[in-house]
């Protein structure tokens, strides 16, 4: 039988490929842009014939119906990042949180530690040999479907197709439900004049050749524009957003100076909109692989000048970096941090950037703070810690002593907190009995 013969009898509708889906089954849902929904609809309406469905993923878009109350007892959600859509029933005890490294992540399903019954994922249409694209979502997403017992396909015709280790054959899938429907997107929120401070501080830290990992949010997407007069930036990220489209056509990134592959955008994924997807659709300069292989800090510290951007929710005086909650309460995830730290770390000339707003909740309360709320997860250790960005200066912390890290972190703090920050330092004899002089302390924007 040949590739197409089996793609016809895999055919069918949302509603009976579910059928597949067994009380005690773990699931896996692609997540991101590429998250199934049509499927998942499906699946819900199954949920009066289903009972202990595990549910893992990390960050989908949606609205995640499944971690309601009213289906406690047919699924329960298994977060490896949450967002917004399931952090509350995490938070309510209806769902669960598993801190994990994401380059960590698909060797639970590969090693059997969380062996998947099915995976629920969307592709793109088959090419002429037979091969699906996981076109915006490779991540964990492929080794899902390459070890699940069972996979579930939503072919969009929609679904750009991209380059790299994307692909799952037809025969590999089990059921094969065609749409054609715009993917999920996450537009740019525009950025904030303090994220804006931010982000030049950042971007004053990437030079020419520079290879660049970045997230999520204004401050990212800041430092983006930021960067349009360097050159021969290179880019090797768990995520791409819209942002890198001006930085490509404007000549900025070309990948010349990597030193593995070079000329390449190296992504598991990507987050954005319609342009991005139009962007990535049949580009070879776009290079899709597993977080396994992204995340790899060997195999990002084989290029030099590796810049990772990231950000946190606290910073504490002695350089420890929560990420992940807020106290006790679980907020988002470990991700890709700890691996592109470590990975910049080991980059020559390399810089792991934890940047942040100097306060929130409308000025209120510090983000750099004397010690990390209780229950707070340490996600970056301060032996990892090496700059830390604020709109108020760049704190440099590697190899410096418990005083030379509280004196940098207060000169970045907001000046209104600087003075409770410097009492609890001198309390925990991190710094002597007088007043530092912080804003001295912070090295000056170049």
């Amino acid at each position: 039988m040949n590739w197409v013969e089996q793609y016809q009898n895999r055919l069918t509708t949302a509603e009976d490929a579910v059928e597949l889906v067994r009380p005690g089954d773990r699931v896996y849902i692609h997540e991101g842009c590429g998250t199934p929904l049509p499927i998942i609809e499906a699946l819900l309406r199954r949920a009066p014939k289903l009972w202990n469905v595990e549910l893992v993923h990390m960050l989908t878009f949606g609205s995640a119906d499944y971690t309601r109350p009213e289906y406690e007892g047919h699924f329960r959600h298994n977060g490896l990042f949450l967002g917004g859509n399931t952090r509350g029933a995490v938070q309510d005890g209806r769902a669960d949180y598993t801190p994990i490294f994401l380059s960590e992540i698909e060797g639970l399903f590969t090693s059997g530690q969380m062996p998947l019954d099915v995976a629920i994922v969307q592709t793109s249409p088959p090419d002429s040999h037979g091969f699906l694209s996981l076109g915006t979502s490779v991540d964990c997403g492929l080794s899902a479907a390459r070890t699940a017992k069972t996979v579930i396909a939503e072919v969009n015709h929609q679904m750009p197709r991209t380059f790299g280790d994307t692909f799952i054959h037809v025969s590999r899938v089990s059921a094969v439900v065609e749409t054609s429907r715009p993917l999920l997107e996450l537009e740019s929120e525009p950025s904030t004049p303090v994220q804006e401070r931010i982000a030049e501080r950042v971007a004053s830290l990437i030079p020419d050749g520079a290879t660049l990992q970045t997230g999520i949010g204004g401050i990212p997407d800041a430092v983006l524009r930021f960067l349009r007069s360097r050159r021969d930036l290179g880019i090797h990220s768990e995520m791409v957003s819209d942002g890198i489209i001006d930085l490509v056509e404007c000549g900025a990134v070309t990948g010349d100076r990597k030193r593995i592959h070079r000329g390449k955008i190296v992504a598991g994924f990507v987050l954005g909109t319609q342009r991005l997807f139009e962007f990535i659709h049949d580009n070879p300069v776009f290079e899709f692989h597993p977080t396994s292989y992204v995340n790899d800090p060997f195999v990002i510290a084989q290029n030099d000048n590796v810049v990772a951007i990231n950000s946190a929710i606290q910073v504490d005086l002695t350089g420890q970096v929560c990420a992940d909650s807020i106290g006790t309460r679980a907020y988002s995830g470990v991700g890709g941090q700890v691996d592109f730290v470590r990975g910049a770390a080991r980059s020559k000339g390399g810089k792991p950037i934890i940047a942040l707003l100097s306060t929130a909740k409308e000025g209120s309360i510090s983000r750099i703070v004397p010690t990390l709320n209780p229950g707070a997860g340490v996600v970056t250790s301060r032996a990892d810690a090496h700059y830390v960005v604020t709109e108020h200066g760049i704190a440099y912390l590697h190899g410096k002593t418990l005083r030379e890290r509280a004196d940098a972190l207060i000169a970045i703090a907001d000046p209104k907190f600087r003075g409770e920050l410097y009492e609890f330092a001198a309390r925990a004899h991190y710094l002597e009995n007088r007043r530092c002089t912080a804003e001295s302390r912070a090295l000056p924007l170049s």
